[in-house]
């Protein structure tokens, strides 16, 4: 999942959206300076990943896109769900996108003093160009992924994006709708004690 999803996933704890924020800036054990709820938005982070990354509905996905992508797939799937994930919105939350997302980066915003270098490089751009509402827009994805082809280690094809996207919208949105439900339910039942620990107030 992508930057949209993991900040849904957060279940509206401001440190835990930090957390699930930078997550991909940490690798290995988390650093134990961090508050005990931003270990836990890092941990919900990993576990979405996990979950998502042996799923047969996700898996077909990067089937379907593997001859568009290659190695890239899985990357591109990631993209195209927080697109299906802003325009189905109103599925998920009685908050308009709009609203939460200026309030992710509010939130964002004032805690860039647990960030390290690379998470406040990515908020940066990511408030700049308005990354997770133009998610819900097919040239936001367009340059979204455009912009992954140019910093790719190898040839993508990502600059294609929108063209696979197009060819097979009717079954990746239904792939999404099948799919999130399910981690949205797993992520509960893994970690709805602990969001409701008075620690996340």
């Amino acid at each position: 999942m992508n930057f949209l999803a993991h900040q849904y996933l957060s279940f509206h704890s401001e440190p835990v959206m930090v957390g699930n924020f930078i997550a991909d800036t940490i690798n290995g054990v988390i650093p134990d300076e961090y508050p005990e709820a931003v270990k836990l938005g890092i941990q919900i982070h990993r576990s979405i990943d996990t979950y998502t990354d042996s799923h047969p509905i996700v898996l077909e996905t990067r089937k379907l896109l593997y001859p568009w992508f290659s190695k890239y797939a899985a990357v591109v799937q990631d993209v195209y769900y927080d697109h299906f994930l802003a325009i189905n919105w109103h599925l998920y939350s009685k908050i308009p996108l709009a609203e939460f997302v200026n309030n992710v980066y509010a939130v964002l915003s004032t805690n860039e003093q647990v960030m390290n270098e690379k998470a406040l490089r990515i908020l940066h751009y990511m408030k700049l160009h308005d990354w997770l509402y133009n998610y819900s827009k097919k040239e936001g994805i367009d340059r979204a992924l455009k912009g992954l082809s140019r910093r790719a280690t190898f040839k993508s094809n990502m600059e294609k994006g929108l063209e696979a996207l197009d060819a097979n919208y009717t079954a990746l949105n239904q792939h999404f709708q099948e799919f999130f439900p399910q981690l949205e339910n797993e992520i509960n039942r893994m970690y709805g004690n602990e969001l409701n620990n008075d620690f996340l107030e």
